[in-house]
């Protein structure tokens, strides 16, 4: 009887979910004038990815007009769609077209002008208006005073009275003829998918089901379709009229799952609304898989997801960073976005882009071709990727003016909270850009602690205020510490071994750099001259009066650039290490015992 009760659940819920698998992909429109919208086209609000071909996706906008968005960032109103023919035809919203043809970037999507009569132009700004131009097309919505003419791009220039003509550009490809009339309707074609032989049948047309490149289509009966859903949902109803509160109690998990993401989902739509006047432009998931070739050529992998190479246009390359929807909550997407979006700083990597395509998340930043700092840092007596020290010291200056950008030269201060080389990308001429803002924080400026209930950074750079409130307060000091290991890994080309390391019975680096200038001592680093020994030698006492025990005693990172760029004769500072080594091997111990999870700590207001 138990056995027969829960089948008969599960076929209750079988029907419900056939049913409502078969009606969400139903055609719909926009307003009751609209064009009908079914496969290829989809509306990317209502209905998910797999009721619409990659790249047709349309929307509503206030007015109930539909909305076809095509590359790069042009909107046009969608009037009417031939099924048939393969034809949408398209009004710009506000009556000239030409004033988008220019940026209008077809060759990125899957239409085309509709053929014949295509031809190439170039537009003169004439004024005053010429007569005897006249008989060639002129553009009313571009003209104000002075008149714009389009000339055929093949004409003589020799034979046409430009003399008081200005050129301003030519079309980047050909456009129909009759594009200039202020009511003229523009007509796109598609030639895939090729859904007109299902439509001249009588039949829908669909994406095939488990198919690998999700492009193959399949032609489908309307009606029997139709019949089939309308008995299924109706089954499923009487069936699962007495059973659905069991069986959303046994599916618990899974809803709550999906409640979860479309919460995640609507908390980064409307922080994406309130940052679009940053200008970051927004790609689909349809336009990463183009811009990355299907996601051919890999990067590198980090805990928040998975870097790949991309291409804008021939000459602009990208990376993009696809985002692991099972880590965090989409905190460290709203982090990038909303923190990069406020930076233009030379040092501080720039965000091109992103994607928040449902649970799809990425970034498309500038791309670095040397790859990160870490890359260069070689031991002490290897020269295989020694840059060399006027090289690095230019990268840690420039390191340091970018936080310092980031600290006071913000509306927000910006606090990173993970300054390490890997962070650090170099791009063609081994400039640092500082990248990866995922744990990041903004505070205001006249704020000099920063609440926090969770430890966040790398083990090696984290300083150690961030561990325990015992050692003074979280504020922009903690990036300091983290530039200062930064820097005096640099220099002696090893990580913090006792902390990233098993082995704890070698050296802590940083206290082993200070006992050898303390004692008047070089570093026994690679140094071939006596200007190489002094950089070598300021960037480690610099770096060590970053990494002061106690944030009090560091400076900032004004005061920090202030003695990069100085003379050589910064001092050493206190040693941090005499009274604080108990301290710092409880801290040791703390990081291999939480090496995956950082621990949790309390701060206070």
């Amino acid at each position: 009887m138990t056995i027969s009760f829960f089948i008969l659940l599960f076929t209750a819920g079988l029907m419900i979910n056939l049913g409502a698998c078969q009606n969400e992909c139903t055609e719909s429109r926009c307003g009751d004038d609209g064009p009908p919208i079914r496969f290829p086209f989809r509306l990317r609000e209502k209905q998910p990815s797999h009721c619409g071909y990659p790249g047709f996706d349309l929307s509503c906008d206030r007015s109930n007009n539909t909305v076809l968005e095509l590359p790069v960032s042009v909107k046009f109103f969608v009037t009417t769609i031939n099924y048939k023919s393969q034809v949408i035809q398209v009004l710009n919203p506000d009556d000239c077209v030409p004033t988008h043809l220019r940026k209008l970037n077809l060759s990125s999507s899957d239409f085309i002008f509709q053929k014949p009569n295509l031809y190439d132009y170039t537009l003169f700004n004439c004024s005053p208006a010429k007569r005897d131009l006249y008989y060639y097309d002129s553009i009313p919505c571009l003209s104000g005073a002075s008149h714009i003419f389009a000339i055929y791009s093949s004409s003589s220039v020799d034979s046409l009275p430009l003399t008081s003509c200005t050129k301003l550009y030519n079309f980047p490809y050909s456009v129909p003829y009759d594009k200039f009339r202020p009511d003229y309707f523009l007509r796109l074609k598609w030639s895939k998918p090729t859904c007109n032989q299902c439509e001249r049948r009588g039949k829908g047309c669909r994406l095939k089901a488990n198919n690998h490149t999700n492009s193959e289509t399949e032609c489908f009966n309307v009606s029997k379709q139709n019949g089939t859903g309308k008995k299924l949902v109706v089954t499923g109803a009487v069936l699962g009229s007495f059973s659905l509160v069991l069986i959303l109690v046994g599916l618990h998990r899974v809803y709550t799952f999906d409640r979860k993401e479309k919460e995640r989902q609507t908390m980064i739509e409307e922080f994406l609304e309130n940052y679009r006047a940053l200008k970051p432009t927004r790609y689909s998931y349809a336009d990463i898989k183009r811009i990355t070739n299907k996601f051919r050529e890999k990067l590198g992998q980090g805990t928040f997801g998975t870097v790949f190479k991309g291409k804008l246009s021939s000459e602009i390359f990208v990376a993009v960073k696809m985002l692991n929807n099972s880590k965090g909550n989409g905190e460290e997407f709203i982090n990038e976005v909303g923190t990069l979006g406020r930076i233009h700083h030379i040092n501080v990597v720039r965000l091109v882009g992103y994607c928040a395509d449902g649970f799809r998340r990425a970034l498309v930043y500038e791309f670095a071709p040397n790859g990160s700092l870490q890359n260069f840092i070689s031991s002490a007596d290897s020269k295989k990727h020694f840059l060399g020290w006027e090289k690095l010291q230019h990268i840690t200056l420039s390191i340091a003016k970018g936080i310092e950008y980031l600290h006071h030269g913000c509306d927000q201060r910006i606090l990173h909270f993970d300054i390490k080389p890997h962070n650090v990308l170099l791009d063609d001429n081994f400039n640092p850009k500082i990248s990866d803002f995922g744990l990041a924080k903004l505070c205001s400026k006249d704020q000099s602690a920063v609440s926090m209930t969770t430890a966040r950074g790398t083990m090696g750079y984290i300083a150690p205020e961030v561990f325990s409130r015992n050692f003074g307060t979280v504020s922009y000091k903690s990036d300091v510490y983290s530039f200062g290991m930064l820097l005096l890994e640099m220099v002696a080309g090893r990580k913090n071994v006792q902390v990233t390391e098993e082995n704890t019975g070698q050296a802590y680096f940083p206290e082993w750099i200070y006992n050898l200038l303390e004692q008047g001592d070089d570093i026994r680093i690679h140094v071939e001259g006596e200007n190489d020994a002094k950089i070598a030698t300021k960037l480690a006492i610099v770096g060590l009066w970053c990494i002061q025990w106690y944030p009090v005693d560091r400076p900032s990172m004004k005061a920090v650039v202030q003695m990069l760029e100085g003379e050589d004769n910064v001092k050493l500072p206190p040693n941090p290490f005499s009274s604080a080594a108990s301290a710092r091997n409880d801290i040791t111990m703390l990081a291999k015992r939480h090496r995956q999870e950082l621990p949790v700590i309390s701060e206070l207001e």
